[in-house]
């Protein structure tokens, strides 16, 4: 796809559950609609199904296993989370960190059954290493800025410079900007770093006008 893209990651608040994540997700649905971009949801596990058969943006799950489907009792298998409808998955978000190896699993279940990962990386370091394994994107999130509403790519801009440049040496995989996106002006900033879109949580799905903030995030993609 063309264009820049916005990650909505929903993690496991109060106000994105059952009929309040649906509700978020149509609106993203909407926006996406009405404005071309490109908007991928990330839902909590128990709400996937539902939420991809009634929008047409892209679903992602928000973890997945390396595990193959078997006896994993408690695991989340790329399988489980295709045949529910998600078409791609975080991985390595700072809250639900993994080693490099597993990384390299994960991201190898994920092209063995044909979904989209997005691998989190906390430093320019470790997104260097990530791209090694060739995720289909890098979201570079310094974890002390995760939920602060300060955008990393105000607070620290090196950080996601650098982690493109780092990155384009080793693979080429793009580069998403997190940790603190806000507003349309985070955005546009984390683009003129270099970033092709931004993954947030908070500033969306706790915002008192959803779907006003994702117009103007929108509109600086």
């Amino acid at each position: 796809m063309d264009g820049g893209f916005c990650v909505l990651n929903f993690k496991a608040y109060p106000n994105s559950v059952g009929k309040r994540a649906l509700a978020l997700a149509e609106t993203a649905d909407a926006v996406a609609g009405e404005t071309g971009a490109n908007i991928i949801v990330c839902p909590q596990a128990v709400d996937l199904r539902t939420i991809a058969r009634a929008v047409k943006i892209p679903v992602f799950a928000q973890h997945i296993d390396a595990s193959k489907p078997g006896a994993f009792t408690g695991s989340m298998t790329a399988e489980a989370a295709k045949d529910a409808g998600a078409i791609g998955t975080l991985i390595n978000h700072s809250e639900r960190k993994l080693t490099l190896e597993a990384v390299r699993a994960t991201v190898a279940r994920c092209k063995e059954v044909g979904i989209t990962s997005i691998c989190c990386a906390a430093t320019v370091d470790e997104a260097r290493k990530i791209a090694a394994v060739e995720p289909n994107f890098i979201a570079i999130e310094p974890p002390e800025l995760i939920g602060s509403g300060i955008s990393v790519s105000t607070a620290n801009p090196e950080i996601v410079r650098g982690s493109v440049a780092a990155v384009r040496k080793v693979a080429e995989v793009p580069v998403l900007c997190g940790a603190g996106i806000s507003n349309g002006g985070d955005v546009k900033k984390a683009m003129e770093l270099g970033a092709r879109g931004v993954l947030l949580a908070s500033a969306f799905v706790n915002a008192k006008d959803p779907n006003a903030l994702l117009l103007e995030m929108a509109g600086s993609l």
